[in-house]
């Protein structure tokens, strides 16, 4: 997606090797414009699967799952929460993903309710690296008996095997930037 390739080039920042620094405008600062044409490209490559449902994992996540849902008519939006809470009460959804960024485990879980059985979902990220967030809503997914139509992420990392994991377990992945590597601080985005 132009703007995003162009909004990596001109703010974005590589930290070592394997960070991809782009919170300016994608997930500490918000670009909502970019958001809201970010949300409709989603809805644009997933149309002939007609999702009932948006899920993603708190927090980074929660923007372009919203502009994305209300994109493909207004569908709700789920995000898988990363903590116990005292409001989420009853059986929930629950699978481990271990986070890239923040170098820890989390135990993301959803309400049952949230996820009816035969839903069609839309699974929507910021990031993709090793593919783990995106596999633990897929197990959830699985566990409610709904369908994971596919997988769309803001900015994928394909120097890691995210990507290539996702699509060896049959699913559609649509990246809207792809970032092959960091040199000396500057991000290289594919063309």
């Amino acid at each position: 997606m132009k703007e995003l390739v162009e909004a990596i080039q001109a703010q974005g920042k590589g930290i070592g090797t394997d960070i991809v620094k782009v919170d300016m405008f994608l997930n500490h600062r918000l670009d909502t414009e970019l958001y809201v044409k970010m949300g409709q490209a989603f809805a644009d490559a997933f149309a002939p699967e007609k999702p009932d449902l948006v899920l993603t994992v708190e927090a980074s996540g929660i923007a372009a799952a919203l502009t994305t849902a209300m994109a493909c008519g207004n569908v709700p939006v789920v995000f898988a929460k990363k903590s116990r809470t005292r409001n989420v009460t009853g059986d929930v959804y629950q699978s481990t993903v271990f986070s890239f960024t923040h170098g820890v485990e989390n135990h993301v879980r959803v309400a049952k309710e949230y996820i009816p059985a035969g839903a069609k979902v839309l699974i929507v990220d910021d990031f993709l690296a090793n593919g783990e967030a995106a596999q633990g809503l897929c197990d959830i997914v699985c566990q409610a008996g709904a369908e994971v139509i596919g997988i769309g992420v803001c900015v994928e990392k394909t120097f890691q095997p995210g990507h290539q994991k996702l699509e060896e377990d049959g699913y559609k992945v649509v990246a809207l930037a792809k970032i092959i590597g960091i040199r000396d601080g500057q991000l290289l985005v594919e063309d």
